[in-house]
């Protein structure tokens, strides 16, 4: 049978991660979460006291780690050297230096080579901040989604909420995301941008599954064609 892969970039909390996850759930793809990736390799800094500015330190970690993805009854989790780790990359301590960290080059390189063996067999739905410019150039689909600030910045509450039970300010959540978006889409490499092929979605007045649907019925016509 005949498959494609499919890359969506965009801002954090945009529904980039939901929608993934039920359009590989709805085509039987397997799903990838690359921010997840570079969440993991933050969390691992941070449990063995490594500063951002030790890059002698940084460099000696990354063959130390090793990041897989599994499904745990209906959702897929996060697993840092053989540990699952979803919630604890979910955290906002986490969430406060990963686009430093995703901003290195050195771990840009790892986990994109992991990125790209994982999509080589196709049939991968993946999202991210480089997906269509850099890890998957190649996609079949290219999407690239974004929101209203503030419509994102509610929507990350009530994911935290969900996840670990506490309501986090909203000042402080938007203020997170401004901050990741801007180091993202300035940073020298791999930046968050639009790629021409890029089909845009503004989520901020759609639901779940609109984008769900929007994105499956796209595929269904270059599966079909």
């Amino acid at each position: 049978m005949k498959k494609i892969n499919i890359a969506i970039d965009g801002y954090s909390a945009c529904g980039k991660s939901s929608t993934a996850k039920f359009v590989a759930e709805k085509l039987g793809y397997i799903y990838i979460d690359s921010g997840a990736m570079y969440r993991a390799v933050t969390l691992f800094l941070q449990q063995h006291l490594i500063d951002l500015d030790n890059a002698e330190g940084i460099e000696n970690a990354l063959p130390k780690i090793t990041i897989v993805f599994k499904k745990v009854g209906d959702r897929y989790h996060t697993f840092l050297n053989e540990v699952d780790v979803e919630e604890e990359i979910r955290n906002p301590r986490v969430a406060a230096v990963v686009s430093e960290v995703a901003a290195m080059s050195n771990v840009r390189k790892k986990l994109v080579e992991q990125q790209q063996k994982m999509a080589a067999q196709k049939g991968v739905v993946m999202e991210g901040r480089d997906i269509g410019s850099v890890v998957m150039p190649d996609a079949e689909l290219k999407f690239f989604m974004t929101a209203d600030v503030d419509v994102r910045t509610k929507r990350r509450q009530e994911e935290l909420l969900q996840k670990t039970g506490k309501l986090f300010p909203l000042d402080e959540l938007k203020a997170n995301l401004l901050h990741r978006d801007k180091i993202n889409s300035t940073r020298d490499d791999s930046p968050l941008t639009k790629v021409p092929d890029a089909i845009e979605i503004d989520t901020t007045g759609l639901t779940l599954e609109q984008q769900i649907n929007f994105i499956c019925a796209k595929a269904d016509e270059i599966l079909q064609a």
